[in-house]
């Protein structure tokens, strides 16, 4: 296994401009999330905002042959899902956006949950809960934490409120 090396100022200063900008992405796009949007105009407006006002790159397109510029993810999708012009969001769905910028060689990687229109109690529940994980194992980050730290908090916090965590699929680093 490979040490992580440390980052120097100057890397940490691009990797927060381009987790700056995939940040700012997803701030714009949440508001005009609405029934009645194709996944497809979503990625739509996403790339036309990384590309002409940020002036960076959509990491997933043509990544390994990924046709769109984000990954969105309705309902029971788990993740990485594809976005199309023939998926239309309904009131009440739930949507993952997720967001990859490069940005001067640097990758910025965030995701938001939303709810589309009135969204039923169980799945605001199911919003909510996945959020207390993230701000628990956040509150675990440190210089020295262990991953396998984090994974457990966020499992504990997940099945104590009788949801299940995806084995399959975990976190990545992007320095």
């Amino acid at each position: 296994m490979n040490a992580v090396k440390p980052k120097t100022d100057s890397e940490l200063a691009g990797m927060r401009v381009a987790g700056r900008l995939a940040a700012e992405v997803l701030e714009m796009i949440a508001p005009k999330v609405q029934p009645g949007m194709t996944t497809g105009e979503i990625d739509q407006i996403c790339h036309d905002y990384i590309v002409d006002v940020q002036q960076a790159i959509p990491a997933p397109l043509n990544y390994k042959g990924f046709p769109k510029s984000i990954c969105t993810s309705v309902n029971e999708v788990i993740c990485h899902g594809i976005p199309s012009d023939n998926k239309k969001l309904r009131n009440g769905d739930i949507i993952n956006i997720d967001v990859t910028v490069i940005k001067n060689g640097w990758h910025g990687d965030t995701s938001i949950m939303l709810g589309v229109g009135d969204v039923a109690p169980h799945a605001e529940r199911l919003m909510r809960t996945t959020q207390e994980c993230l701000y628990q194992a956040l509150a675990l980050v440190k210089p020295g934490a262990a991953l396998g730290d984090l994974g457990h908090v966020i499992q504990q916090h997940a099945e104590s409120n009788y949801y299940s965590v995806v084995r399959e699929y975990c976190g990545h680093g992007i320095g």
